[in-house]
């Protein structure tokens, strides 16, 4: 896995290869039972331009620590999707208003028998709170990455950020 953070960007920028094919990397982050096995416990993808993007962390909770209300905003099949994001409780203030909802963008690149995962999470504030939020996600996106590559190569995937 490759980092390459850019606080003075405001961009995170997280790279993984995965030996797997990009089809099934593509439906890792687009079927919601698929997503639920390496993302989030609960996951309701609807991979269309608008669909939703929501993602529950705690089991029974819909209300907190969830994605709820995110949209997907672009998506290329078998190449790119785009969605909005929210951030954990303790940065709900600060990150979760629909004005300041940040973007993911998560680009896929077939190279031989492996695909190179590329997730870029931008669209961050200024401050000390922001670059808090940036530093959580810099952790969270490496927890992220890790579990999709165990998921696909060993099927033993850990859901991300449990509490």
């Amino acid at each position: 896995m490759t980092n390459q953070n850019t606080a003075e960007q405001k961009i995170i920028k997280k790279k993984v290869m995965i030996d797997s094919k990009a089809d099934l990397v593509w439906y890792a982050w687009t079927k919601s039972d698929r997503v639920s096995q390496w993302f989030a416990g609960k996951a309701i993808v609807e991979p269309e331009v608008g669909g939703k993007y929501e993602l529950y962390f705690e089991p029974g909770n819909e209300v907190g620590n969830c994605t709820k209300g995110c949209t997907i905003i672009g998506l290329e099949p078998f190449k790119s999707l785009s969605f909005t994001w929210k951030g954990p409780d303790p940065l709900a203030e600060l990150m979760n208003q629909s004005s300041k909802l940040t973007e993911v963008n998560v680009t896929l690149q077939e190279i031989g028998e492996q695909t190179e995962v590329t997730v870029t999470h931008t669209g961050w504030g200024e401050g000390q709170e922001w670059q808090r939020a940036i530093d959580w996600h810099v952790m969270a996106w490496d927890q992220v990455l890790s579990s999709l590559k165990s998921a696909l190569e060993a099927g033993e995937g850990e859901l991300c950020c449990q509490p």
